[in-house]
């Protein structure tokens, strides 16, 4: 066995239900069930891993109990990303108060952890082991002074107090027993940088009491959504992955497979215009918060930099997407490890629609200014440039002329005219009107919407067009699509995308979370508000004791699938919580 991987196989992958996340905007850790910092890349989101266990490779930061024999629990605390890991174990009950400190620093982590007994005198083993570039550097020039341990790992920096009895090991990790002794709380500090570190040394009370401030001024409550405690999780879960540039990745991880051995395993790092659109026009249900500011900031500035070649995703710091390529690390158990992402090639008409979807939605609470306004200009004139070519579509697949990307033009058309001076408003109406007359080679001989002119599919995502106004609720075509969604698309209150091919529900992929929480707002949009609270209640099972969600729900093992947690699910859980009492 490999001396370099020791630490690291004490902690291998459990199932995704069982993960939290602790985030800072410009980067995010997950968090096992074991205490186990088991993935987090620096200095961003986008960059290489210093803790890559969830993958099989080396690194990781953990503390937990020193014998085996224990369970696992734990909770946020409201309205933030301020994790409580528990465990009863056979000497008593502790607690780690676990966060990334904030305000987040595009260079640092700040990485906090408080260690409290409840009862008895628990010991914990603490175990640090940062390997930077996925694993590709040991720790190097590591040395204890007053107390505090510093070292590199390539380009890392870490400075670590907390642990002054710690040994390094045969692997190169520093490992310590701490004993949890109740009345007296343990903290653990640990700095990590692309930089550095010759500031003074970081008091664990000051860096609590900016982080605990900050939460509490970011997240809203939600008393009055139909799930406030799940709604104020998925903002929390929103702003932790947005970064100060504006932008919000859509999930904190790469590589976690939506099906094992089926290659469906992919980088989510990075910001998907269409996924910041959902989560801004999802905040600005509930009031005009700094996320939708921020959504509006991102996106405007990526539709004035490319124009009518906006691409679908790009880096916080808005570049594109880099290639995709095999990271050097095992992988998740059913998936290789990928870095990079194809999607950075594609045309996807549907975000111009969305980006004018959120822009009217932040003009509704007065948030768009004289910028803000030329986005909107030059996403109408992307629209009249390109509305007639193929696309890659909502799901990212071939290029075809999908009903839903032209539904989603003109409902952001319409949308924006409604905001827009009466001149320029009739003239994008008239411009949305000839979207859905053309789309009429996507209507079903049943009567409802199809997924493009040569597939007769019905697919889940030709809802969100209709809620958000291409045409009518009580449009025939809309009425039939929902029927049709509601009779061939879901199974046992859950709701998949489409049927790949023949197969049952269930066998290619598993339920597709954002679309429970449209089939809910559909329902909701049609009256039918019993049944809309039913699909709203069953797809926020979902998630596992955290309260995250990925983007799928394998129904049968009742399982999360893919990458975590996945920001456009928590987006659209936010929205129709809100709805949903309306």
């Amino acid at each position: 066995m490999d001396e370099r991987r020791l630490l690291a196989e004490r902690y291998p992958p459990q199932v995704l239900r069982q993960y939290a996340l602790l985030a800072d905007g410009e980067r995010g850790v997950v968090v096992g069930p074991r205490g186990d910092y088991c993935w987090m890349c620096l200095p961003r989101w986008h960059s290489g891993a210093v803790f890559n266990s969830l993958l099989g490779g080396p690194g990781v930061y953990a503390v937990a109990p020193n014998r085996p024999r224990f369970v696992w629990g734990g909770n946020y605390e409201r309205r933030s990303l301020i994790w409580r890991s528990r465990w009863v174990t056979t000497e008593g009950i502790v607690e780690c108060r676990e966060a990334l400190a904030l305000p987040g620093d595009s260079g640092t982590a700040v990485l906090l952890r408080r260690i409290h007994a409840i009862d008895g005198q628990p010991q914990l083993r603490v175990a640090l082991d940062v390997r930077a570039e996925f694993g590709a550097y040991a720790m190097s020039k590591i040395a204890l002074a007053d107390g505090v341990w510093t070292g590199r790992s390539g380009p890392c920096r870490f400075r670590w107090t907390g642990a002054a009895s710690a040994k390094l090991g045969h692997d190169g990790s520093l490992q310590a027993v701490l004993d949890a002794v109740p009345g007296r709380d343990h903290d653990l500090v640990l700095e990590l940088s692309d930089k550095e570190l010759d500031g003074d040394v970081i008091r664990a009370e000051d860096a609590w009491h900016v982080t605990e401030s900050a939460w509490a001024q970011a997240v809203p409550a939600c008393a009055d959504s139909l799930a406030d405690v799940d709604a104020e999780v998925a903002y929390a879960v929103l702003r932790g992955l947005t970064s100060s540039d504006g932008g919000m990745v859509a999930a904190a991880t790469t590589s976690l497979p939506e099906r094992a051995e089926q290659g469906r395993n992919y980088d989510y790092r990075y910001c998907w215009i269409r996924d910041q659109c959902y989560a801004g026009e999802a905040v600005a249900v509930a009031g005009a918060y700094p996320l939708l500011d921020d959504a509006v900031r991102f996106v405007s500035e990526r539709v004035l930099a490319d124009g009518p070649n906006l691409r679908p995703a790009y880096s916080v710091n808005g570049e594109p997407p880099p290639e995709e390529r095999d990271l050097e690390l095992p992988g998740y158990p059913g998936a290789l490890a990928k870095s990079g992402n194809r999607v950075t090639h594609q045309f996807q008409l549907d975000v111009l629609g969305e980006a004018l979807l959120l822009l009217a939605a932040a003009e509704r609470h007065d948030r768009l200014d004289s910028t803000h306004w030329q986005a909107v200009l030059t996403l109408v004139r992307a629209i009249e440039q390109r509305w007639r070519e193929p696309d890659s579509g909502i799901w990212e697949l071939d290029a075809r002329c999908w009903a839903h990307s032209r539904l989603t033009c003109a409902a952001g058309l319409r949308s924006i005219a409604t905001v827009a001076p009466a001149r320029l408003g009739a003239a994008w109406q008239q411009l949305a009107e000839r979207l859905v007359t053309d789309t009429a080679d996507c209507l079903h001989p049943s009567g409802r919407w199809q997924r493009a002119p040569a597939d007769p599919r019905v697919d889940a995502a030709l809802l969100l067009p209709v809620v958000r106004g291409a045409v009518s609720a009580n449009d025939r075509r809309s009425v039939a699509t929902l029927a049709a969604v509601r009779s061939e698309l879901t199974e046992q209150g859950f709701v998949y995308r489409f049927r790949p091919d023949q197969r049952p529900l269930g066998e290619v992929e598993g339920a597709f979370l954002l679309c429970g929480f449209l089939l809910a707002l559909a329902e909701h949009q049609q009256g039918n508000d019993l049944a809309a609270v039913r699909w709203f209640e069953r797809s926020r099972t979902a998630c596992g004791p955290p309260g995250l969600f990925a983007e799928e729900f394998d129904v049968g093992q009742r399982q999360l699938r893919g990458n975590l947690p996945q920001a456009f699910v928590h987006a659209l859980l936010f929205e129709t919580a809100h709805r949903l009492v309306g």
